[in-house]
């Protein structure tokens, strides 16, 4: 997902008229109002209220259910029906909520499922993010909250199917789009491209992923109903050979269950292959929304495979809320025309560590670590106004009853957190593995650590002795601080590309953050982190660097233990590590870490007076 929004309140006239020619449905389906009744009704009344209408019957139709399995997920279109799903024979409307499993602790798993199905879904779609399952190459991770397959069979205990995005290339405002970054340490490699060194990666990683993810499926017993071919590549389409070769990858590793590509209402007409569903990603509905998607299929069923019901939100931007009444009346339409469809998020979650993803349409902003994406359930997975609007109508179309609310998770609001102790970066460098030593700055992903695999996430620090000021001049991705010694003299990054240096013999340190890499559009080819070309002083190359690689492993901060920590002052300055302890007592409850913006001002007397900075709100249509 991170198409640019497009916002019109109209319907397209083509879905108007199929309220009216609504078909008599069979099994799954109680019948419905015919043509003839429906036609005595003005245009915007068409069609029954959700409230009122007949009630879909899908309580068979459940992977607790349906045990004899042959067809799975099917599209079907007769002379008496208009197109539609089938599920084993039986016509099928996908009600589908997104959840990420790499964005909610696994202990909370079952509780966010439980709650889709409570909402009145049936499916739930989730990305797999290939940056975070080999994050070197050749070694694959698969456990704890990365536990793919634990996640699919869950859903399918709680009773609902799944549909999975395995990409590789999956955008969802993650790092690189779910690329991983070693793949940037070829500068001639072409991400999502039949390029050879490319597809070679991406098959090495299908052998693994796909061998697992075959005995999810539908006809073997699972509830994986669909998967999908990569994601949004018309808004790429770089390479016309590339979306065929991937189709084939998942047919030739043993994908048996329904294809479907998602893409933005124009881009369809790049992204969409043949034998492959077409679905489409909307933020409402618009004149003429199925125009594009009609003219590169006929006789399939409409499947929105992303419907935003909010935004997520980037450092230093107001937070994006949608209301609740657009989400429901747009639901309410693809209900009444029998459209399939995906909320995006149901639940958002949380960006944890440094995955978070970034923009850039001219201007780079990174995103933010929460992905609560204004989403039906808040990150901390609490219920919002569109939870119970939306089950109210899913509700009042559904022939079973739903499922009694699960209870919120307790929470627990805890004394402020007063680090105590804390250790200069300078003192850290002695703990870290050892430095690189280089005659010229190396950017984060060719550096020769992780086993030749380079630096994902996090800082590095560049040193080198110099005897000479001026103006000092570095490419760094995507903010640096810069230090003679242990002295902050400024900071470098596309706003300040340069800097005066005063004229002494002192040790220059450049500090580079990563703050995270675009994950949407051609631009993901130029993300490589720290400093990624020369640094000079009034033109004069600079030289002799040694570099430390601070990637912020578990592993450090273990080492960090023995380390000599320092009493907390008001004199300290500069990077640090800080060291706080949370008093959350024998049975500690969830918790969130809240980190004001404290701005201090002057006041008429002179004196300092303390504010805090609040986020402020942008309501997106």
């Amino acid at each position: 997902m991170s198409s640019p929004m497009r916002f019109s309140p109209r319907l397209s006239w083509k879905r108007i008229l199929s309220v009216f020619f609504l078909p008599l449905i069979s099994a799954g389906f109680a019948p419905r109002a015919t043509y003839k009744e429906k036609k005595k009704l003005p245009v915007e009344e068409a069609g029954p209220k959700p409230q009122e209408s007949s009630r879909f019957n899908w309580s068979h139709l459940t992977p607790l259910e349906l045990k004899d399995r042959l067809v799975g997920l099917q599209t079907q279109s007769t002379p008496e029906s208009s197109p539609h799903f089938t599920l084993e024979g039986h016509k099928f409307l996908i009600f589908g909520g997104s959840i990420h499993y790499f964005r909610v602790p696994r202990g909370y798993w079952r509780d966010r499922l439980l709650k889709l199905q409570a909402c009145g879904f049936n499916t739930v779609t989730t990305y797999v993010p290939w940056n975070l399952h080999e994050p070197q190459r050749g070694t694959f991770d698969f456990s704890g909250n990365l536990d793919l397959e634990a996640f699919v069979w869950l859903a399918a205990e709680v009773g609902l199917w799944v549909i999975l995005r395995p990409g590789p290339y999956i955008c969802s405002e993650i790092d690189l789009g779910g690329l991983p970054s070693w793949l940037l340490q070829d500068p001639e490699l072409r991400l999502r491209t039949a390029d050879q060194g490319f597809v070679q990666a991406v098959d090495r990683y299908f052998d693994h992923l796909i061998a697992r993810v075959l005995p999810l499926q539908y006809r073997q017993g699972g509830p994986v109903i669909a998967v999908q071919v990569e994601n949004e590549y018309g808004a790429f389409a770089k390479d016309w050979t590339y979306m065929p070769y991937l189709h084939q990858a998942l047919l030739s590793r043993g994908i048996v269950e329904l294809l479907l590509t998602s893409d933005a209402e124009k881009d369809v007409l790049e992204g969409s292959i043949e034998g492959v569903l077409a679905t489409i990603n909307i933020n409402s509905f618009q004149k003429d929304t199925f125009m594009h998607l009609e003219t590169v299929q006929i006789d399939k069923p409409i499947m929105i495979m992303e419907y935003w019901v909010g935004w997520f939100d980037t450092w230093g931007g107001k937070h994006k809320v949608k209301n609740a009444d657009a989400v429901i009346k747009t639901v309410s339409e693809f209900i009444k025309s029998e459209i399939s469809f995906n909320t995006y998020m149901f639940h958002g979650g949380t960006n944890f560590g440094f995955i978070n993803g970034a923009m850039d349409f001219g201007e780079y902003s990174s995103v933010v670590t929460s992905y609560d994406y204004d989403a039906v359930l808040t990150e901390a997975g609490d219920y919002t106004e569109k939870y119970f609007e939306l089950r109210k109508l899913l509700g009042s179309v559904l022939a079973s009853p739903l499922p009694a609310l699960p209870a919120l998770i307790p929470k627990a609001v805890y004394p402020p957190v007063r680090p105590s102790l804390y250790l200069p970066l300078w003192d850290a460098l002695q703990h870290l593995n050892e430095p690189v030593i280089s005659s010229a700055p190396v950017n984060m992903e060719s550096l020769p650590v992780n086993a030749g695999n380079g630096q994902s996430y996090g800082f590095v620090l560049y040193e080198t002795r110099i005897c000479s000021g001026g103006l000092l001049r570095a490419d760094v991705r995507d903010a640096a601080q810069v230090f003679l010694n242990e002295t902050r003299i400024g900071t470098l990054d596309d706003g300040h590309e340069a800097l005066n240096i005063p004229a002494e013999c002192q040790l220059l340190r450049i500090l580079v953050e990563n703050r995270g890499r675009v994950n949407y559009s051609w631009k993901i080819q130029e993300q490589r982190k720290g400093v990624t070309g020369p640094v000079t002083i009034n033109g004069t190359l600079l030289e002799g660097f040694t570099i430390y690689s601070l990637e912020m492993k578990t592993s450090f901060f273990e080492r960090l233990r023995s380390a000599a920590w320092r009493p907390v002052s008001n004199s300290s300055l500069g990077p640090a590590f800080y060291l706080g302890t949370l008093r959350a007592g024998p049975s500690p409850r969830d918790t969130f870490l809240r980190l004001p913006i404290i701005v201090f001002e002057r006041s008429k007397s002179g004196s300092s007076i303390q504010t805090t900075d609040t986020p402020k709100l942008e309501t997106v249509p």
